[in-house]
């Protein structure tokens, strides 16, 4: 899987640890979401996955920071969380704290990225 510039230039402005884990995510996230869009959002400062053009059809989100990375959930209230790891109060959206490449390997988060796909 190819970085193109905007992401490496956009993701770069991270911590290194948090560089590394977007990276590994995302390819997890390619690997999990066939043919779906990437697209970067830097008013938001996150990269957004969808299989469209309309909020109703975006998947997840990487979201870097300067206190780590979350993997964010647009439809994350209606998601089977059988490990109790999302976490938020908005009405639609939850989140995941990244802590490190294991977490992003993790049976729990796969299993998130295929329940998002599926609903």
């Amino acid at each position: 899987m190819e970085i193109n510039a905007s992401l490496n230039q956009f993701l770069s402005t991270y911590d290194e640890l948090v560089f590394k884990n977007a990276l590994i995510l995302r390819q997890v996230l390619f690997e999990n979401l066939p043919y779906i869009k990437e697209q970067i959002d830097l008013p938001a400062k996150m990269v957004a996955y969808c299989y469209g053009q309309k909020y109703s059809d975006l998947i997840c989100t990487i979201i870097p920071s300067k206190k780590g990375l979350k993997l964010g959930f647009n439809r994350g209230t209606e998601l089977n969380d059988i490990d109790k790891v999302l976490e938020g109060n908005g009405k639609i959206s939850r989140y995941v704290e990244i802590k490190s490449e294991a977490q992003i390997q993790s049976k729990c988060i796969k299993n998130l990225i295929e329940n998002a796909l599926i609903l």
